[in-house]
């Protein structure tokens, strides 16, 4: 399941964890993450070493990469979901997305006009800023204690990396056409992982991920997933914010830069 960040993953992903739990109430957001793990968890590369490990050490957590998703992939269970915000590109010499364990993937797109406002508001940067880093080649999340580097790239080289070419099936989902017509959305991410679809179900597991659901959870409890430099993770969840929130020159630039990808995916007329 990957995404560049702020593009509707963590939606899909408790969508699903209610699906599967077919549950009368909803799952809670901070139980959410067992149904997708991520494949940068720092806490999984340890395990693979056999003791500590040193995240800024990036060569060496990419040559402990392999085995972690191997691992992950080991449990015999149906599906293994993971999630993941890194391109499916080679980072030093090694396949971020190694084909051999991979059956399938999700890719959730959004406008980037609306992504970097909501990048902005996670990573604690001023809308200008954001829209240098989601436009710079090199762009990647730095380790810590908690996670391992992320290789995402520019938005642009991020989408063309999952929508291009592909030994296996990719479902490609705009997170605006999942606002427009979440049912629709939904009952495709369903048939593509090869779950039984069941209506009922359905309409319950999109009522219980739904944005009001998804706020009043993280205003009552927190969310584990939320960054220390946001106020909360679910902040707006609409589209279209761009067009009065983002300056008219960072809207410019942003058009320019990506252009090419912003048009073939509908995003410039």
């Amino acid at each position: 399941m990957a995404s560049y960040p702020k593009s509707g993953n963590t939606w899909t992903r408790i969508f699903l964890a209610n699906y599967i739990a077919n549950a009368r109430e909803p799952v809670s957001i901070n139980q959410a993450h067992r149904v997708a793990l991520g494949d940068s968890i720092t806490k999984m590369y340890r395990m693979v070493a056999g003791g500590p490990v040193d995240p800024a050490n990036i060569e060496h957590m990419l040559r402990l990469r392999p085995q972690v998703l191997r691992g992950i992939v080991a449990n015999n269970a149906d599906i293994n979901l993971v999630k993941t915000h890194n391109a499916r590109v080679v980072a030093r010499g090694v396949p971020l997305i190694p084909e051999e364990v991979t059956r399938s993937a999700i890719y959730i797109l959004r406008n980037p006009l609306d992504m970097v406002l909501s990048y902005a508001r996670h990573y604690g940067m001023t809308p200008e800023e954001a829209a240098y880093t989601v436009s710079h080649p090199d762009n990647a999340n730095p380790p810590d204690d908690e996670t391992v580097t992320q290789f995402m790239g520019s938005w642009s080289d991020h989408v063309r990396s999952w929508t291009g070419k592909s030994a296996y099936p990719v479902l490609v989902l705009r997170y605006e056409d999942m606002l427009d017509d979440p049912k629709a959305c939904f009952t495709k991410v369903v048939e593509h992982l090869g779950m039984p679809l069941d209506e009922a179900r359905l309409d319950r597991a999109i009522l219980f991920s739904s944005f009001k659901e998804l706020s009043a959870q993280e205003k009552k409890q927190g969310f584990v997933e939320k960054s220390q430099e946001s106020e909360r993770f679910f902040a707006k969840g609409q589209k279209d914010q761009w067009k009065t929130d983002l300056a008219p020159r960072l809207v410019k630039r942003m058009k320019h830069t990506h252009r090419k990808v912003m048009k073939e995916f509908g995003y410039l007329q």
